[in-house]
């Protein structure tokens, strides 16, 4: 049976998180993240019995920080550019390791069929997740543009997460969310 420490699960989840930022998916091992978080070996074992099983757990982990996440920006009234514009930037610097994480997992995900299927479960999430935000703060995008909209934001988040650190500005996020909101041609613009 496995053990029902939440406290250190999570706190295994999160270190597996960080070694997906800083050491690929390839340096995620159980006897890594025992020795980043300074545990006994076999202790990731005990709670995650494969590798596949840590993966999972660190996907289900960055779901659940990123939905708390955006619950709590949409408590500050503001535009869809300027909530994107904060998101991303904040992603693609505060939270960059998080957002490396996620790319690693995605990638990884394309060989292993419980991990995508966890990461297909976080996308259906995020859609619902995303509707109800924009409904509650009255925004008037039509639900069928919603997926796109995901597109798009991801789309940005891998270029400006993948970006060397330091070089993302607040100018150059606002600059692509306008984009994403408004189209690439301004209003009117027959071409």
């Amino acid at each position: 049976m496995p053990p029902t420490n939440p406290a250190r699960r999570q706190a295994l989840a999160d270190t597996a998180i960080e070694l997906l930022a800083s050491s690929g998916v390839h340096g995620l091992t159980h006897r890594a993240v025992e020795k980043a978080a300074n545990l006994p070996p076999g202790t990731a074992s005990n709670y995650f019995r494969s590798r596949e099983a840590l993966l999972v757990a660190a996907a289900e982990r960055v779901a659940e920080l990123h939905h708390a996440d955006t619950d709590l920006a949409i408590e500050q009234p503001a535009t869809l550019v300027d909530l994107l514009t904060e998101s991303l930037l904040t992603a693609a610097t505060t939270l960059r390791n998080r957002y490396l994480a996620v790319f690693e997992l995605q990638m990884e995900a394309a060989r292993r069929p419980a991990l995508a299927s966890a990461l297909a479960g976080l996308q259906d999430t995020a859609l619902h997740v995303t509707a109800g935000h924009h409904d509650k703060l009255g925004l008037t995008i039509p639900r069928e543009n919603i997926p796109a909209m995901i597109t798009l934001y991801g789309g940005a988040l891998f270029t400006l997460v993948s970006a060397p650190p330091g070089s993302v500005s607040r100018d150059v996020v606002q600059n692509v969310v306008q984009v994403i909101v408004h189209g690439c041609t301004a209003a009117g613009d027959p071409r």
